[in-house]
């Protein structure tokens, strides 16, 4: 049988790892409010979301149809930490990840009309001590308001913080593309555009 894939996720940094991989997909989005049961703790939270955001596009799939979904976060000091709510929020994360080493977790999941599976990385990325200046400009000028943690590793604070990462690079950026791989490989063969 020959399989369609489709992206649940608007994350431009996703969207352009999985062009780079050269798998054919299309992009189908579907808004889920992100709530999770608080007893959750680290990847368990983020295969919660990453199989809700499957669930979601489940009832529309046909027999041939995937779609591959993911949660990315940042669990530090016993804490999940998501999205920024606002530039103050972003300064007060980084502010914390200062000089500190924190994990950032993401889950993927791939999901048929029936079945779901998911796999999960976790990188350990260690930042070194940043100055309140430096945190400031990068809050004003880069915006990171989509970004779990309050940045993005590509990015100029990423470029001069990060002193340290143990793990996967794409998954920091959003999508751990060797378990992505791994996760396809049974059905690339069949994907078609």
């Amino acid at each position: 049988m020959s399989y369609k894939l489709f992206l649940g996720s608007g994350s431009p940094r996703r969207l352009a790892l999985l062009q780079q991989m050269g798998v054919a997909f299309e992009q189908r989005v579907i808004a889920v409010e992100e709530i999770y049961p608080q007893e959750l703790k680290g990847v368990e939270i983020t295969d919660f979301l990453a199989r809700l955001k499957g669930k979601a596009h489940q009832p529309q799939l046909q027999q041939n149809e995937l779609v591959l979904t993911a949660d990315t976060l940042v669990w530090f000091d016993d804490n999940a930490l998501g999205k920024p709510k606002n530039e103050a929020h972003v300064i007060e994360m980084l502010s914390k990840f200062s000089g500190e080493t924190h994990e950032v977790i993401t889950s993927v999941c791939l999901s048929s009309k029936t079945k779901q599976t998911c796999v999960q990385a976790t990188t350990m990325v260690s930042m070194a001590a940043l100055s309140k200046a430096d945190i400031t400009h990068y809050a004003k000028t880069y915006k990171p308001l989509d970004k779990a943690g309050g940045y993005g590793i590509q990015d100029w604070i990423g470029l001069i913080g990060v002193s340290k990462i143990v793990g996967s690079y794409t998954n920091v950026v959003g999508l751990p593309t060797e378990k992505t791989y791994q996760l396809l490989l049974p059905y690339l063969s069949s994907i078609t555009s």
